[in-house]
């Protein structure tokens, strides 16, 4: 997605009033009742406990000030432990049991905040982030040229322009998104769940700048509108991740658009296995269709069949049996789409029907032959943009002390297409004033 961590993004508005999506599959809502801060706190028993600690301090962008940054450990019954700050709305990384028991960390991270404050979405451009299991927004993916249009109550249509740092484009929220802030947070717990709920409040016309700031040459107006997150992460004895983002647009005559999306990278053999591990690991996506791009990965306005070629993961194949296969143009005029990605970095449209935890829709598998590990993931959104590190240079070091490099791992971000609010043809991201929109995506692992 960007230059070194050239990613994708998508989700979007999706449907209203999902509030029911906090259950999840979970055994009850997820009430949220404060739990104590240092000690663990238990959730009904059953091994379930969350736990808070002091994670280092830095700048918080809107108000300049120095802020302390906290980390939330979630743990249940089974050997599944979850690690997640309040910096980024991060994910730090999630340890889940394998065969005979073994436990590994198996998404990609830092040790420290000073290396995701360094590394993971720097305020620079052009972006060279990798966005390692941050929350990103405003809008996660890319919006070509930084630029769209909307229309607004008693103005008509209305052009907003935003830091362009990803080539042509504006990539992950811009220059300070989401993951560059530091989250206010509670712990929570329900009925067989517990969790940790984070809330940003983003401003009327975040990311705008004045010309010759950085991405925005002759200025940027930034996106309208004041706009409320609360996302909740919770964990119950199923060994599902629950993530349920509540949005709403707090503005009175503003409509904007959104689109947000968790940035984890996985590997089910664990971070620190060997580079190129993942590509021996099994993928299956639950789409008949993708979105194919330009050459500054902008979709270009269709949806194509994967049938017939290597976008095809309505079955599982490891994920790099055709990775390198530039034999066809693959739906795109005069260049192929693994050659220009350098592999996987696509959105895929969701085949509907597939009913699953609270509701929601099938998005993608992985299985890890190796280990046993497996992982489901289940979304309210439309789409998964599909990343396979392509960019990991060995230039970062990990959570585990190793390099990581091409192949170590993928993402699966369950989002709202691209550039969606350029593409009338495209679900649409936008949140109008007033309204509130309710999201879930759910991690479930077993072996």
């Amino acid at each position: 997605m960007r230059e070194i961590g050239r990613h994708r993004r998508l989700r979007g508005r999706a449907a209203i009033g999902l509030a029911a999506m906090m259950a999840l599959g979970v055994g009850g809502s997820l009430a949220a009742t404060q739990a104590s801060a240092a000690p663990p706190a238990r959730a009904g028993g059953g091994g379930l406990s969350v736990s808070k600690e002091a994670f280092g301090s830095t700048v918080e962008p809107y108000t300049g000030k120095n802020t302390e940054v906290f980390r939330y450990t979630l743990t249940n019954a089974r050997g599944m432990k979850v690690q997640i700050l309040t910096y980024g709305g991060t994910v730090q990384d999630i340890w889940v049991p394998g065969r005979n028991g073994k436990e590994a960390d198996v998404v990609l991270g830092f040790k420290t905040l000073a290396d995701y404050v360094k590394f993971n979405s720097p305020p620079v451009a052009p972006t060279t982030g990798v966005y390692f299991g941050e929350t990103v927004g405003r809008y996660a993916n890319r919006i070509a040229k930084g630029q769209f249009s909307l229309n607004q109550p008693g103005q008509g249509k209305v052009t907003y322009t935003l830091p362009v740092n990803n080539g042509p484009n504006a990539l992950h929220g811009g220059i300070v998104g989401f993951g560059n802030h530091i989250w206010a947070s509670q712990a929570v717990r329900g009925n067989g769940s517990v969790g940790v709920q984070l809330t940003l409040v983003s401003p009327n016309g975040d990311e705008g700048a004045p010309a010759g700031s950085p991405g925005c040459p002759n200025g940027c107006t930034g996106y309208p509108a004041q706009v409320k997150v609360v996302l909740t992460y919770s964990l119950n004895n199923r060994n599902q991740l629950v993530l349920h983002y509540r949005t709403t647009n707090q503005s009175k005559n503003l409509n904007t658009v959104l689109n947000l999306t968790n940035h984890s990278y996985f590997n089910l053999a664990g971070e620190s296995s060997f580079p190129g591990s993942a590509y021996h690991q099994l993928i299956k996506i639950n789409a008949n269709k993708y979105t194919p791009t330009d050459t500054t990965s902008i979709p270009l306005g269709y949806n194509a069949s994967v049938f017939g070629t290597p976008f095809d993961f309505t079955r599982f194949f490891p994920m790099g049996a055709r990775i390198a296969d530039v034999s066809a143009p693959d739906n795109s005029p005069g260049f192929n789409q693994l050659l220009e990605a350098q592999g996987y970095d696509h959105n895929w449209v969701l085949n509907p029907g597939h009913s699953g935890p609270g509701g929601l829709n099938l998005a993608a598998k992985a299985l890890d032959p190796s280990s046993g590990r497996q992982l489901t993931v289940w979304t309210s959104e439309p789409g998964v943009q599909f990343y396979t590190s392509n960019f990991l240079t060995g230039t970062l070091v990990g959570i585990s002390g190793h390099a990581y490099r091409q192949g170590q791992a993928y993402t699966f971000e369950t989002q709202h297409f691209p550039n969606s609010p350029n593409q009338p043809n495209f679900p649409s991201t936008e949140l109008k004033a007033g309204q509130t929109q309710n999201t879930t995506t759910i991690f479930a692992f077993n072996s």
